[in-house]
Formats: structure tokens, sequence, C-alpha cells
């Protein structure tokens, strides 16, 4: 039967794919590592800064790697009929944000737009989406299960500010939203994942009111 909830979970998948697939066109540009290409028009400051300039291109060359298998991490097809090849997505997933991009990311955000405000969200943000990833691996590890699904629900939230930062900025200028540049991007690094995160703990707070409940 497909309820309500099949049907939400559907259109999320094919949200965060579509947005996945729209992050690898925006990343096409960047392979001919020319100075001028895009977004680093406006980092021109940070560019001879040879760690932001390598953590940049880490960055938004592996982003569609944790967006697809952090996805794939909650398929329970994938889980139950192939449960080795969801241990190994799930050791790729963790692996890159722990190691590649999670690091990169608090590199850059320390050069990020906005000034202080904007610099102060994007390193909270590396430092938490590190934090809860190293959460959902040892709960794995310890085979606390339920834990290991709750906190790397909490990991793909963060891992998704990626996509929903640039839809905010989509949003503003579709409707045209007359803020200053600083003052908008300000905002979207803020929005970007507090309420993705927020949305995340809503969720698992209802799952587990329901699982109590069916007890």
């Amino acid at each position: 039967m497909f309820t309500t909830r099949k049907l939400l979970t559907l259109i999320g998948v094919l949200l965060i794919a579509y947005g996945t697939w729209l992050m690898i066109k925006l990343s096409l540009p960047y392979t001919t590592f020319e100075r001028y290409t895009d977004f680093l028009r406006t980092k021109q400051m940070a560019w001879h800064v040879k760690p932001w300039r390598i953590s940049f291109y880490i960055h938004v060359f592996v982003s569609s790697i944790v967006l697809i298998t952090g996805l794939l991490q909650f398929s329970s097809y994938l889980l139950h009929r192939y449960p080795r090849l969801h241990r190994s997505l799930g050791k790729s997933y963790a692996v890159v944000v722990l190691f590649i991009s999670g690091p990169s990311g608090l590199v850059m955000a320390f050069y990020a737009n906005g000034g202080p405000a904007a610099k102060t969200s994007f390193v909270i943000l590396s430092i938490l989406w590190i934090g809860v990833t190293v959460m959902g691996w040892k709960r794995a590890l310890q085979r606390r299960w339920e834990d290991h699904q709750r906190w790397m629900l909490r990991s793909y939230a963060l891992t998704l500010s990626a996509l929903t930062l640039r839809f905010y900025v989509y949003l503003m200028g579709t409707l045209h939203m007359q803020l200053h540049p600083r003052t908008a991007y300000v905002m979207v690094s803020w929005l970007s994942w507090t309420i993705n995160i927020l949305l995340a703990e809503i969720y698992i707070q209802y799952s587990n009111k329901r699982r109590l409940a069916q007890r």
C-alpha cells in the first residue's frame, strides 16, 4: 500500500537526487582549475592561501559522494537485501566526512564570505558534522543500531546543508528580497543547517514516541 509516508519519502529522495545532480553540474566548471570560475570570483582574497584553495577543490569534488552514499544508507531495501553493501557505503560516507569533507569544510569556514557571523556558522556546522558522524560510526561499532540510525540521520541532515544553502539563495533571488548581500549570506549560512538539524530532531522524537506507543 502506497501510504502518505512513502509518498513523502519518495518526494524527498527525488528532491535530494535532483539536488545532487545539480551539485555535480555546478562542480564541473571547476575541473579547469581556473582562478576566476563562478564562485571563485568572490574568493580572490583567499585564493593565495594554499590550504583554502586545496580544501575548496576537495570539498567541491567530493560533496556529491557524501550526498549519494548518505542517501543510500537510508534504503531499507539495501539494508536487508545487501547488508555488506550497506556497510561498505556507510564506511565510505563516514571516512569521507571525517577525513576529507569535514576537515576541508572547516578550513573553508575560516575564510567564508559574510564576515564573522557567517564564519562562525560554518565553523559550528563543520564541527557538528564531524562530531555527529563520529557518534554514528561509534554506535554502529557498538551494534546499537537504533542510536546509530539517529546519529546518522543528524549527520545526513547536516550533509544536506550543501543543498539547502543553495536552495535558500535561489529562493531569495526568486522572491527578490531586498537584502544587503552580506546580510543575505549570513542568513542562508545559518538557515542552511539549523533548520535541517531541527527537522531531524523533530523526526527522531516523533519516531521515538511512535515506537514506544507500538510496544
